[in-house]
């Protein structure tokens, strides 16, 4: 989801099981993607909106979104779990972005996947904490704080 007006690009690795079914980015109801982007959006109710709304809301604060995996083979909806990937072709992508001042990486893996297929690039691409269920090392207010340290020069309010 993105429009050529996007200043910040969030990637993920790969759209989980719930994501995949549902067809919506960050489905799963335990993911804390939405509560993180309504807290730094300032769009309290963002998370409960109609998914429609949502990708509304990000697109009116130029925010895109996006995965670094086109495709690849897992069992489950862990990003560990992930084989025989094949990255996005972001190095397009960026080029249809002409706004962009950054790349904000949701987990490690996509943070290895957009570092591999972008090659040397001349934005900011930051690696933030997983929003994913199975990264509960941090509460949620920590990820809240996390997202908002790295990517605060780069939202539109």
């Amino acid at each position: 989801m993105f429009d050529a007006r996007a200043r910040l690009l969030v990637l993920g690795s790969f759209p989980g099981a719930a994501s995949l079914q549902a067809a919506q980015y960050y489905a799963h109801p335990r993911n804390a993607f939405w509560p993180v982007l309504a807290a730094l959006l300032g769009e309290p109710d963002l998370a409960t909106r109609p998914y429609a709304e949502r990708l509304q809301a990000l697109r009116s604060h130029r925010v895109a979104l996006w995965d670094a995996v086109a495709a690849c083979r897992r069992e489950g909806s862990l990003d560990t779990a992930i084989e025989a990937a094949e990255p996005s072709d972001l190095v397009d992508l960026v080029a249809r972005l002409p706004q962009l001042r950054a790349i904000a990486c949701n987990g490690a893996l996509a943070h290895r996947q957009t570092l591999l297929a972008l090659g040397d690039v001349a934005l900011p691409v930051l690696r933030l904490p997983s929003t994913s269920p199975a990264h509960a090392g941090l509460s949620l207010a920590d990820k809240i704080a996390a997202w908002r340290a790295g990517l605060a020069p780069y939202l539109v309010a």
